[in-house]
């Protein structure tokens, strides 16, 4: 199994999850923030959703550039789904086709000139591909819980759901 696909299993589990607390993502409150520094709900569902597109950066090219990045207007669930299918349709194939040595490779986030770090592919993969989204999800889970919406089970049951997606088989 190559790497991409080792990633291609892991984005897949992961994914099932993420679309459901996407689902959940009652954007009659995007404005809703727990904090004044917090970014605000609908802004972070995106970003969530967002996050789906690097994998397919990471693989494909050698850097991501911020310097003319505008989120996606994005105004109801059903949008925010279509998007986030939309992104985790072609970072599935990207990690379909990847072959190993595309991972040993170097990967920078930019902004313009500057370099916000470089990292070699695996890595990103591993840190702001996944580890990234699952942070951010994690955030959406606190919002929909201040919200009162039911938390999707993510690992383990959640006090709204019995229902866990990562043990069920491939």
């Amino acid at each position: 199994m190559t790497i991409g696909q080792e990633f291609l299993k892991e984005l897949s589990l992961e994914s099932a999850v993420t679309r459901r607390y996407l689902e959940r993502v009652p954007f009659e409150k995007a404005d809703f923030k727990p904090a004044e520094k917090s970014e605000a709900l609908g802004r972070l569902a995106i970003h969530v959703a967002e996050i789906t597109a690097w994998w397919t950066s990471c693989v494909k090219d050698d850097k991501l550039d911020f310097i003319h990045f505008e989120p996606k207007e994005i105004h109801s669930t059903e949008e925010l789904l279509a998007y986030f299918d939309e992104l985790l349709a072609e970072a599935k194939q990207a990690l379909s086709d990847a072959k190993d040595e595309e991972f040993d490779k170097e990967w920078s986030m930019t902004y313009g000139d500057d370099v916000l770090f470089t990292l070699q592919k695996k890595q990103v993969a591993r840190l702001f591909c996944m580890n990234h989204l699952v942070h951010h999800r994690a955030q959406l889970g606190v919002y929909l819980r201040m919200l009162d919406v039911p938390v999707p089970a993510v690992y383990g049951p959640s006090a709204d759901d019995e229902e866990v997606i990562l043990v069920r088989p491939f």
